[in-house]
């Protein structure tokens, strides 16, 4: 169910109806009273139309005159989002550290690089062991057991969507600098992380 929305004449005709009976309070449209209410109406309908925005912009999703202060609450915007970031990649931003919860596992990192608007895969690394080393596998030598693999397309364009971009936003984009940003401050310390771009 979507907020109300209520028009100046609905206001007027409230307001109207909030008036005493009589012949001192008239209500046809030329009279004074109703000219006065009428002024006062359309102030009413921009309260309701920002009352039911404040809805919209409770949701960091969706958020727009409240980002700023999303933001803030992170401790965002960071290096990460570049020097003139758009709407849509800071609301991203805020989205993927909201749902941060903190992990290790290979899910999370699919999921958090999700919500940034990246599709990755992960590879990881194992030192090569007797018993499970096959022919053919790489021998890796035991610097490769922190060592993983963010695997991502080589330009991930970022659209813009109606209604989610401002005037001066650019229709599309693409970089991987805030994937890779991101990932080396949520990776753990002990690891070494490796990006590879097809």
């Amino acid at each position: 169910m979507s907020a109300p929305q209520y028009s100046a004449a609905d206001y007027l005709a409230a307001l109207q109806s909030l008036l005493p009976r009589g012949r001192v309070w008239p209500r046809d449209p030329d009279a004074i009273q109703t000219k006065t209410l009428a002024g006062l109406a359309p102030s009413f309908e921009r309260q309701n139309a920002r009352a039911n925005q404040l809805l919209v912009d409770a949701f960091p999703a969706s958020t727009f005159e409240l980002l700023p202060e999303w933001e803030s609450t992170l401790g965002l915007p960071d290096p990460c989002a570049g020097t003139s970031p758009t709407v849509a990649a800071r609301r991203a931003q805020v989205v993927a550290r909201l749902k941060a919860i903190g992990g290790q596992s290979v899910p999370y990192f699919i999921a958090y690089a999700l919500a940034l608007g990246y599709v990755i895969t992960i590879t990881e690394f194992a030192p090569a062991r007797v018993g499970v080393l096959r022919a053919g596998d790489p021998l890796y030598g035991d610097d490769w057991a922190h060592a993983w693999q963010i695997n991502a397309q080589l330009n991930t364009v970022q659209y813009m969507q109606v209604g989610t971009g401002v005037a001066g936003d650019a229709l599309a984009y693409w970089s991987n600098a805030v994937l890779e940003c991101q990932l080396r401050e949520v990776m753990p310390a002990h690891t070494v992380l490796i990006f590879s771009y097809v």
